[in-house]
């Protein structure tokens, strides 16, 4: 039933810890879901720094940001500006490339708060690794919902339980968030739907078979697996999962099948060929020194490609 355990590994970014999920050393991928952070829980004490990621390029790719608390204003070079709150979806394709940063605004700053959210990056098919770049925000009533007897979900991209998402994504997947009641009893979308799926437990704890899980542990299932599962307490977890798109290749923000791709693009960026937010452009995440593994960045930090995964 469960073909892999992963636990986040957790790096506080000083009064901020993010759970890196994907890539594992022995998952690297669920579908197309090519790297997924937890950000938080969090309290910022006003007048903190909170979320201060500088402009820095993407390509290959389509990001995705869910909060369930807490604000984050996004600028990129296409020309959007657009604060991305609980519930809503921020969904940015990079395609040939595109350059954004992740703040939180000055009033929110000097105001503090809470912080809790996931942000997950999606490998786009190989046809459509280099469209061309695009933004969309969605707001929190553009996402199918459905409540009923202490089970409350969102499909937040993608198509499942008969229902589909405004998000445009490239390839068959799905992305849900669960909130659960004590002893709530519920099924991750069936296999037939989508040959690759996995369960990630983002607070509380839920049973799956005949063991339990934790905050902060993803639950990849086995093809064929037709689970039940229960929360154990209250309980938020994010759902998902889609078919593969090939093997893909990382270094530091960028995505791609193609070695020569990658290499290109760390050229554009340590040459300044790719623009940056018109709104956000007094400062940049320079390209990290060589040597480098094919490793994801840290979000919302400014990225190593030397990380571990």
């Amino acid at each position: 039933m469960i073909e892999l355990v992963i636990d986040a590994r957790r790096k506080d970014l000083g009064g901020f810890e993010v759970g890196r999920v994907l890539p594992f050393h022995a998952r690297r991928m669920v579908g197309p879901f090519i790297f997924l952070d937890q950000m938080g829980p969090a309290e910022f004490a006003p007048g903190s720094t909170a979320i201060d990621v500088r402009p820095h390029p993407h390509i290959g790719l389509s990001t995705l940001t869910y909060l369930f608390e807490g604000e984050i204003m996004h600028h990129d070079n296409l020309g959007y500006n657009q604060a991305i709150r609980p519930g809503e979806v921020n969904w940015m394709t990079a395609g040939r490339g595109i350059v954004h940063s992740e703040r939180t605004d000055p009033l929110k700053k000097s105001q503090g708060g809470p912080m809790h959210g996931m942000q997950a990056w999606v490998a786009l098919p190989t046809e459509a690794e280099e469209v061309e770049p695009s933004f969309h925000h969605l707001g929190e009533d553009a996402q199918p919902t459905y409540e009923n007897g202490g089970l409350f979900a969102r499909l937040v991209a993608g198509e499942a339980y008969g229902a589909k998402a405004a998000a445009p994504v490239s390839s068959p997947l799905f992305y849900v968030h669960w909130e659960l009641q004590p002893g709530v009893r519920t099924a991750p979308p069936a296999t037939r739907e989508m040959s690759e799926r996995a369960l990630f437990v983002a607070k509380g704890s839920i049973e799956v078979g005949d063991r339990t899980f934790h905050e902060g542990q993803m639950i990849v299932l086995e093809p064929g697996a037709e689970p039940t599962v229960k929360a154990l307490s209250q309980a938020t977890v994010m759902v998902l999962g889609g078919e593969p798109v090939g093997e893909r290749l990382i270094w530091w923000n960028f995505v791609s099948s193609s070695q020569a791709r990658l290499d290109q693009a760390k050229a554009d960026w340590k040459a300044g060929r790719m623009a940056l937010p018109s709104e956000d452009d007094l400062e940049f995440i320079p390209l990290p020194e060589e040597p480098a593994a094919a490793q994801a960045a840290p979000a919302p930090m400014e990225p190593k490609p030397t990380d571990p995964v």
